[in-house]
């Protein structure tokens, strides 16, 4: 800071601090460094008058400034004045210039107007060439752009939605960013989700039009799957065949024998030949158009969205295998609706087996063995419910063959059908029920063709004509002369042919069922059982008890069952030959024939007894005694001679049956016409019996004593059939006698004449007699010898009534 007393550096004295503060505020406001605000602040902060002061110092300053201006500008006068003094000098000669110029100017002008125009042009066509240039370069850019968004379009139309999806992500990812400032580019951008959802709408379009063409062609599928199924099985046979019997050939070359071409051989070059001849079987592929699916999952799978289709594709097969697996309410009525249901099933599954092995991820083998699993649920649910309606065993065996079929075609595709067989089991039994069945009302008609009378021949010829069809072996008849008879009826042979004929049918079902032989033979053996034990026995049975059927009938019938019963092991042998397992096998069912024709004869024989008995009794009520006569007759009855004639007569016809059958029809007979005789004599609505009547009854029984004497069937010993009338005798003998004492002594003991007379028997049978005497001897008391026997009458009444009594207390 200058001194106070001093001058400043503008000459100015400085009288206190004050003025030296507003000289400070003069010079920084003159530097401009810093902000004038703070400067003039500082100046006004405490005096009132400062304003004045300042302005004064101001204004002092500017004093000073104005001097140094004069005194330069009075330093340098003489210089400017001889500049412009040269300046007017050279005037002249720069107007001269300044026209030289301006000529010179005017006529390069003219001069320079072409070339300004040249150049013009040339300017123009440089900008013009830069600009196309740049286009072509741009062009050059967008052209492979719009080619590749021009081939989409033409993918589109050719619907060839996969390439398409292809080429729009090559657009995506290389074409578009290298012209996405342009604005056609973003237009295509912004087109390309709307064809992703177009080319997603018209592959599943296409995919519904799909399941709709196999849900309409799975029948077709079907049958030609079954088709080649079969061929190729039958293939296999022959050539399974045709290989045996080329190493048979090796073998007999080997031995130096060259065979003649068999049979077989020559059945398999027309089987090979009528192949060729065939019209070739399309395949499921030939069948099926199968791209919309491939189409439909490569667009789904490239669209990131596979689980969706995965998912729809499945729910709709499964919607479409619950209608294929729907049956026909008549579909058990023919085969035919049989076969449409499993060729709609098996064209169902053989396109999910395609899809399986030619999509990956479509279909899993588990998502096809659990849909199997529920179809084959309600396959065989189905076929267990309409097989049941099924009473032609034609038809179960067609359904049979189509499952075969339909397990077979099935199996080829690795579907498991275990199941499947153990089903056929099941329609098996039901099969062989419609075959007992059907074998049934065969063997009723065969019966009701039948005379029941053996089989005659009159020739040779006719001779073997019955042993062909029956085995029948007899020495003694092949040594008569014709004609001759054969022992059974016209029936036997029927109905040993039928039984083969059963057992051929059966087998029929026994085929491809992919059993071993020991099971097949088991199978035909119970089936024959069941034919025999059930239906044959049955349908004899009902024969037997048929009201028309006479003894002679029924006698033939048990000889019939004889020779049944003796072919049963011919029938045996027919079973061994078809299965090739031998009788003597441990586990080789045996036939039931002889039980069933066993109990054949046993019911024969019974009714042979029975109607023998009803024979009887219709002769005995023919009997017409006087019980009161007097005097007998002096000869039989003539309802009894009768009867006796009948019996010779039936017995004679008894010589062809077993002679212990005829000794039991023949004691039979006469014990019931000796307990019907006896009933005659204690029948409650008879009252009184004379003695003449006695008598002529002694005669009649004379006369069954003296038929069961005469051995009308050969073979008792003795007098063993007289003694089916040992009671009616001893009951005679007494009252013929009239022994009552010998009775009354013995009665109880062993040797007893009269053991077999019952007490109540005799006492009933005394009491009418004593009726009879009181009736008919009015007088009886006028003569002593019918007051004694009267008398003697009643003294045995009352000793057999005491005996009777007393018979009854013991009891």
């Amino acid at each position: 800071m200058p001194e106070a007393g001093k001058s400043d550096m503008y000459g100015v004295p400085l009288e206190d601090d004050k003025d030296l503060l507003y000289e400070n505020a003069v010079i920084e406001i003159e530097s401009f460094e810093l902000p004038i605000e703070a400067t003039l602040r500082s100046v006004y902060d405490d005096q009132p008058n400062a304003h004045q002061k300042f302005m004064e110092k101001l204004d002092a300053c500017i004093r000073n400034h104005d001097k140094e201006i004069e005194k330069m500008c009075n330093f340098h006068h003489q210089g400017f004045v001889d500049a412009i003094t040269e300046l007017l000098k050279v005037r002249t000669d720069a107007e001269k210039l300044k026209v030289q110029v301006t000529d010179t100017n005017c006529k390069l002008q003219d001069a320079g107007k072409e070339v300004i125009a040249q150049t013009e042009d040339i300017i123009r066509c440089r900008i013009q060439q830069r600009n196309i240039t740049t286009v072509i370069e741009k062009l050059q850019c967008c052209l492979p752009v719009l080619e590749m968004y021009s081939k989409l379009k033409e993918q589109m139309n050719a619907k060839r939605y996969y390439a398409a999806l292809k080429t729009m992500e090559q657009l995506e990812n290389i074409y578009f960013p290298r012209v996405s400032q342009y604005r056609f580019c973003q237009i295509m951008i912004e087109n390309l989700p709307k064809l992703r959802e177009d080319i997603k709408e018209i592959s599943m379009s296409d995919l519904k039009d799909f399941l709709e063409s196999i849900r309409k062609h799975s029948n077709k599928i079907g049958e030609t799957a079954m088709k080649q199924a079969q061929q190729q099985k039958i293939f296999n046979i022959v050539l399974q065949k045709q290989n045996n019997i080329n190493m048979s050939r090796t073998m007999y070359i080997t031995n130096g024998k060259i065979p003649e071409e068999s049979n077989e051989v020559k059945s398999t070059y027309a089987f090979e030949e009528e192949d060729e001849n065939e019209e070739e079987v399309l395949s499921v592929q030939d069948l099926v158009d199968f791209s919309p699916v491939y189409r439909c999952l490569h667009i789904y799978s490239f669209l990131g969205d596979e689980e969706t289709f995965e998912n729809y594709y499945r729910k709709q097969r499964k919607k479409q295998a619950r209608l294929v697996l729907q049956p026909q309410p008549n579909m058990h009525e023919t085969v035919d609706g049989y076969r449409r249901y499993f060729s709609q099933i098996v064209g169902f599954f053989v396109v999910e087996d395609h899809i399986l092995h030619v999509t990956q991820g479509l279909v899993t083998k588990a998502y096809t063995d659990e849909l199997w699993n529920m179809a084959l649920s309600k396959i065989i649910a189905v076929l267990r419910a309409h097989s049941s309606y099924c009473t032609d065993p034609d038809l179960v065996l067609e359904l049979k063959n189509l499952i075969v079929v339909f397990a077979d075609t099935l199996q080829g595709y690795s579907f498991p059908v275990n199941r499947l067989f153990d089903l056929l089991f099941e329609i098996r039994d039901q099969y062989n029920e419609t075959l007992l069945k059907k074998w049934a009302g065969v063997f009723r008609e065969i019966f009701e063709e039948d005379n029941c009378s053996p089989i005659p021949v009159a020739n040779e010829e006719e001779y073997k004509i019955i042993i062909s069809k029956f085995p029948f072996q007899d020495p003694d008849l092949e040594k008569h002369s014709f004609p001759k008879k054969f022992p059974m009826s016209q029936s036997v042979p029927h109905i040993y042919i039928q039984v083969k004929e059963f057992i051929y049918a059966s087998l029929k079902f026994s085929e491809s069922l992919h059993r071993s032989s020991t099971e097949i033979d088991d199978m035909l053996r119970k089936s024959t059982n069941l034919l025999l034990t059930r239906t044959l026995n049955s349908c004899l049975q009902n024969l037997i008890k048929k009201p028309h059927i006479g003894l002679t009938e029924l006698v033939q019938i048990i000889i019939n069952t004889t020779h049944l019963e003796q072919a049963c092991k011919y029938l045996e042998d027919f079973i061994t030959n078809i299965t090739n397992i031998s009788q003597e096998t441990v586990h080789t069912t045996r036939l039931y024939g002889l039980s069933t024709f066993k109990d054949a004869r046993h019911s024969a024989e019974g009714e042979i007894y029975t109607k023998l008995n009803q024979k009887i009794d219709e002769f005995v009520q023919l009997a017409d005694y006087d019980w009161t006569m007097s005097e007998p007759d002096g000869r039989a009855s003539g309802y009894l001679m009768d009867l006796i004639n009948f019996l010779r007569s039936t017995f004679q016809v008894f010589t062809h049956l077993p002679g212990k059958v005829a000794q039991t029809a023949c004691m039979s007979a006469c014990q019931h016409l000796s307990t019907s005789l006896m009933q005659m004599l204690l029948d409650s609505e008879l009252k009184q019996i004379s003695m003449g009547a006695v008598q002529q009854f002694n005669l009649d029984v004379i006369q069954c004593e003296l038929f069961a004497s005469s051995e009308p069937v050969p073979g008792f010993q003795g007098d063993t059939l007289q003694l089916a009338f040992i009671d009616l005798r001893q009951l005679l003998d007494l009252f013929m006698v009239w022994d009552w004492s010998t009775y009354l002594a013995d009665y109880g003991q062993p040797a007893s004449k009269y053991l077999r007379v019952n007490p109540n028997t005799a006492l009933t049978l005394l009491e009418k007699m004593k009726d009879t005497n009181k009736k008919n001897n009015i007088f009886a008391q006028f003569r002593k010898n019918d007051r004694d026997k009267q008398k003697l009458i009643e003294t045995v009444v009352r000793q057999l009534r005491s005996l009777v009594n007393g018979m009854s207390q013991h009891t």
